[in-house]
Parts: C-alpha cells; sequence; structure tokens
C-alpha cells in the first residue's frame, strides 16, 4: 500500500484533531475507532472480510502499511474469525498516540511541548497543513448536504465518526442536529464500515461484557473453556491516570 492515499485511520485522527488546541476530541472511545478503521482499511485492502460478525483473514499478504501490517498478523494468528466487538474491545489503546507519532514522521502533524498546570510535561499536536483536515470534512459535508449515496471509504469514515461521538464535534448545537442525523445515516452505505461501527459503539455500551448464557447447571455456573471467555476480551481496558510521565494532550 503506497503513500499516496492516507489510510481510514489517519483521517479519522484527523478528523477528531482541533486545529486550534492541537487536542483530539473523544480521546478515549477514538482509539476504539481508529482499531475499527484499520479494519475497514484492510478489508478494502483485499487482506480481510466480513463473516457474520467475525472478520477472517483472506489474503495475509502485507500491505507495506507497519501499523496494518502489525494487526493483520494478530489477526492471522488467531488462526479463525474472530467477533468484530472483541478485537476492536481489546487491548489495544494507545493507538491513538501510535497514530499520531505516526502522523508526525510523515511530516502531516508537528509536536508542541508544553505543561499541564505548570508541572506536568505534555504534548499536543499541530496540523502542518489544515487543507489535508479541510478536505477531508468536505468529503463528509457533501455527503450529509449532497444525499448522493458516498463511496465506501468516506462511507465507512462516516460511521466510524458517528461511532465515536465525533458528530458532536464536527456539527455542534442545536443548528448541527439534523448534519449529526444525516451522519448517523451515512452508515448504512458501507456493510465493513457499519459492521465495525456498530462494534465500535457496543464496546463503548459494555454490549460485548455481557457473558454468554451458558447451559444451566446444578450452581448456575458457565461453561469453561476459551470460547466461554472469550467476551471479556470486549472490556477495553481503561488508561491509568496516575502516572507522572509525558501526557499527551487529549
Amino acid at each position: 500500500m503506497g503513500r499516496s492515499r492516507r489510510t481510514l485511520p489517519e483521517e479519522l485522527l484527523l478528523l477528531a484533531l482541533d486545529p486550534t488546541t492541537g487536542t483530539t476530541a473523544q480521546p478515549q472511545s477514538l482509539d476504539l475507532g481508529l482499531a475499527g478503521a484499520q479494519l475497514v482499511e484492510l478489508a478494502l485492502a483485499g487482506r480481510i472480510a466480513p463473516d457474520g460478525d467475525r472478520i477472517a483473514v483472506v489474503v495475509p499478504r502485507p500491505t507495506g502499511d507497519p501499523t496494518l501490517d502489525c494487526a493483520l498478523e494478530l489477526l492471522r494468528r488467531r488462526g479463525a474469525p474472530v467477533r468484530a466487538v472483541h478485537w476492536i474491545g481489546g487491548p489495544r489503546l494507545g493507538l491513538r498516540q501510535t497514530y499520531l507519532s505516526h502522523l508526525e514522521r510523515c511530516g502531516m502533524v508537528h509536536a508542541v511541548e508544553g505543561q499541564m498546570c505548570g508541572v506536568l510535561p505534555t504534548t499536543r499536536y499541530q496540523a502542518t497543513d489544515n487543507a489535508i483536515s479541510r478536505e477531508i470534512r468536505a468529503r463528509l459535508d457533501s455527503a450529509i448536504r449532497t444525499g448522493v449515496p458516498p463511496d465506501p471509504r468516506t462511507a465507512a469514515l462516516a460511521a466510524l465518526a458517528h461511532a465515536v461521538g465525533l458528530g458532536k464535534h464536527l456539527y455542534p448545537g442545536n443548528e448541527g442536529r439534523s448534519s449529526r442525523s444525516r451522519l448517523r445515516d451515512l452508515i448504512r452505505h458501507d456493510p465493513m464500515g457499519g459492521l465495525v461501527a456498530h462494534a465500535v459503539m457496543d464496546v463503548q455500551n459494555g454490549v460485548a461484557a455481557q457473558p454468554r448464557r451458558a447451559a444451566a447447571g446444578p450452581a448456575g455456573r458457565q461453561a469453561t473453556g476459551a470460547r466461554a471467555a472469550e467476551p471479556a476480551r470486549g472490556v477495553p481496558a481503561q488508561p491509568h491516570r496516575g502516572s507522572m510521565a509525558r501526557a499527551v494532550a487529549h
């Protein structure tokens, strides 16, 4: 995969990045959205495909993008299709920082050092070319305004933006209500984007954490085994807040 086209995770992050403050909207759910965006990008590249509510690797050949290829290899190692909700809710928090550092290496953002409360070092990120973010936003605006079915990439981006809660960031207030509604409706235009977006929302709503219904036993215990324990992977780990290490501004 060449660098002539931005990937969906990159676009989602640039869409969430505030050009004034250098912070990202919806920082916690954004990690989940980035994991989902990786799945959609791999599907667009023909490496994976939906299998019901699961994701199956169909072509394990690397894409040439190191971050995507890491996700592809992890999926391949599973050996069997994995539920999208379990993959997205797995222990992959930190993707936001991974992609911010990636965009910095690519020259699309630059780091701005600062301090929080005059003590804790922080790093904010400013886009080096706001025209890129405006172009991404314009694609969403056009799809919302015209009602013309967007291309799969734009439809998936809209679905992910809605899933992580960027609607209120992009289209705030009462005047943005109809745009937020149409943003949500774009989810139906791309099956893979819709599958992943619903999985992101399910993780946030704790659906993946619900135990599977087990056969009734003397003590009402669930069946044991790897499959019975699998739903626990749908619970996103929470970031540690007590560290005095360098903080990345949200």
